[in-house]
């Protein structure tokens, strides 16, 4: 699902027109009027794939469909590093406490505008979830298989690797 256009200037609120710049297309000012353009750059998101007690964790969020669980993901804050962040998202959404943290690559996300930057976290702690997930499931190594988009990649990139102690 793509982000809603623009359809005026935040600026000077005249309609915004379609414009080739920087090789790309663009909402833009018309004939640069006040020089406003939205360059809609992908928001970067931080993933986790989450190792605990020998076991993956993958969770789903309370709007997803039953049976569609992913890994643990959030969105990068302003000021912070994207290691720190997603030890941060992987202690906000399921309370464990993150004692490595590898990078396992990134990843375009186009149909939602992101960049996923994807980790493979070890983790120690008892597992409670927050209230943007409905439940969890942990997955033995040898029985976790990618998805076709978004994180799924970052699982086959570590799978590939050779799954846990795999380090980048």
């Amino acid at each position: 699902m793509k982000p809603a256009a623009w359809h005026y200037c935040p600026l000077c609120g005249k309609a915004l027109v379609r414009a080739d710049i920087g090789g790309l297309p663009r909402q833009a000012c018309p004939d640069g009027a006040c020089g406003f353009v939205h360059w809609d750059n992908p928001f970067p998101v931080v993933a986790a794939l989450v190792e605990w007690q020998g076991m993956i964790v993958l969770a789903r969020n309370q709007a997803w469909p039953e049976g569609t669980f992913g890994l643990v993901t959030g969105f990068l804050e302003r000021d912070e590093e994207p290691d720190a962040a997603v030890a941060r998202e992987v202690k906000e959404e399921i309370n464990l406490d993150s004692t490595a943290v590898t990078l396992i690559g990134v990843y375009p996300f186009l149909r939602k505008n992101e960049v996923i930057l994807a980790y493979h976290v070890r983790a120690a702690g008892e597992i409670a979830l927050n209230e943007e997930l409905a439940e969890y499931r942990l997955i033995a190594p040898a029985k976790l298989r990618p998805w076709d988009s978004g994180t799924g990649h970052a699982v086959r990139d570590w799978l590939a690797r050779g799954r846990i102690g795999a380090q980048a």
